[in-house]
């Protein structure tokens, strides 16, 4: 992929000192596209910096261009980023009804069916709530994580093996997993065609993986735009929809199984939030911001296979 650099200085020399790039198409290496949507880094404690998200003409990829380099990205991520931290409890009881077959799930990280002494890789391990969860039902786990903190929280206070950087990475050898997980990971990757293909050599024959990321074909990024909670610009640099996730998993050599939609109220309720304070936003919007409404939207949004996130499971 060819990187160009892009002349933004800011003339304010109190903002962030930030080295651009202008990607070529992540996916097919197009260089034709249109403005899909633009909006502010608008984390607690952000720049304020206004980025833009725009679409392939070739293969429908949409993607944050210009974006900030691998190497100024990291001013981006605010000490408060909430995966960075200590995981929630993974203990508490899931309540009956969400265990009936016809119930939609709620959250991605689903726990893999028993694979004996497996060995599993969670890129993007976050604080490690996922790998802990795992290296107690008996998985060999590593985690890999941009962030040092992160990964220093995994190794130290977890007590598990845990890499800093991302895909491709020296201290890992090929045919090494039987499984790779990738939850609301892959988004924030600059490269992520080339981290799916490193994961393909990494799985041993007929090992899987499992990539979650936020929907940009979904009924929520259509009702709230710019205001979208999942864009969260400009941390996520890929807008993957159905297709094009697709299309990419298998361009590196996947098998892949069906799209699954994921329900997340949450995310709703916080895009209505998001939306309620900008000047003009449709009053329904703040309706939004309540359970009740919120859930029964999600609802319509998972039986209309339009929800905020879709989880693949692809084989090499």
């Amino acid at each position: 992929m060819i990187l160009r650099q892009v002349d933004l200085t800011v003339p304010d020399t109190s903002g962030p000192v930030v080295e651009w790039e202008e990607p070529d198409c992540l996916l097919c290496g197009g260089r034709r596209w249109t403005t899909v949507v633009e909006s502010p880094d608008s984390a607690p404690g952000g720049t304020g910096l206004w980025f833009a998200v725009v679409q392939c003409l070739d293969c429908g990829l949409c993607f944050t261009n210009p974006r900030p380099s691998a190497a100024s990205m990291g001013q981006f991520y605010p000490l408060t980023y909430d995966p960075h931290h200590s995981p929630g409890s993974h203990r508490r009881r899931r309540p009956w009804y969400a265990r009936l077959p016809w119930v939609g799930p709620r959250h991605e990280r689903q726990a893999l069916a028993w694979h004996g002494q497996g060995r599993l890789l969670d890129f993007g391990c976050g604080g490690g709530s996922f790998l802990e969860r795992m290296a107690e039902r008996g998985w060999h786990v590593t985690g890999i994580d941009t962030a040092p903190a992160a990964v220093t929280r995994v190794r130290e206070t977890l007590g598990l093996h845990a890499l800093l950087g991302t895909l491709p990475h020296p201290a890992l050898r090929p045919n090494s997993f039987d499984a790779i997980t990738m939850w609301q990971s892959l988004e924030h990757a600059h490269r992520p065609r080339e981290v799916l293909a490193e994961a393909y050599k990494l799985l041993t024959p007929g090992g899987q993986l499992l990539v979650a990321v936020p929907n940009i074909e979904s009924l929520a990024f259509r009702w709230f735009g710019a205001a979208w909670y999942a864009l969260d610009l400009p941390r996520h640099l890929t807008h993957f929809a159905p297709g094009t996730l697709l299309l990419m998993l298998q361009n590196v050599g996947f098998t892949v199984g069906p799209v699954r939609m994921i329900r997340h109220s949450q995310w709703l309720r916080s895009s209505a939030g998001l939306s309620a304070g900008q000047r003009g936003a449709p009053r329904w919007h703040r309706l939004l911001r309540a359970k009740v409404p919120s859930r029964l939207a999600t609802w319509y949004s998972y039986l209309t296979s339009q929800c905020d996130a879709m989880l693949v499971t692809a084989r090499r």
